[in-house]
């Protein structure tokens, strides 16, 4: 038997062994987008992200994977520099309108 949270190796790849323990208290996926309100400039990009406005795109990138299944991924990120002095990161699937924050 193995202790909780300890590295199980086997069959060249390792997992971590958590109880409903550990899952209970918390734990949670790193990294999670969350929603942020993105406002543009017309036909352009990101000029205000959650009422800051944006001092200037220091990236942009877009990510297009999985294109083979039948739920491709395509991402269209920004790496913005806010007045109050912060980074962050924004990204839109697709067209859409949603638009999303997330750590790097």
């Amino acid at each position: 038997m193995t202790p909780r949270g300890s590295i199980q190796r086997g069959h060249g790849a390792s997992s971590v062994c958590l109880d409903s323990q550990h899952r209970a208290s918390g734990l949670r996926r790193l990294y999670t987008p969350r929603p942020v309100t993105v406002r543009l400039a017309p036909g352009g990009p990101p000029v205000e992200a959650d009422g800051v406005a944006v001092e200037a795109i220091r990236e942009e990138w877009l990510v297009e994977d999985r294109w083979w299944t039948p739920r491709p991924l395509r991402r269209h990120y920004f790496e913005l520099a806010l007045a109050d002095g912060r980074s962050l990161v924004v990204f839109r699937r697709g067209r859409g309108e949603r638009w999303y924050r997330q750590r790097a």
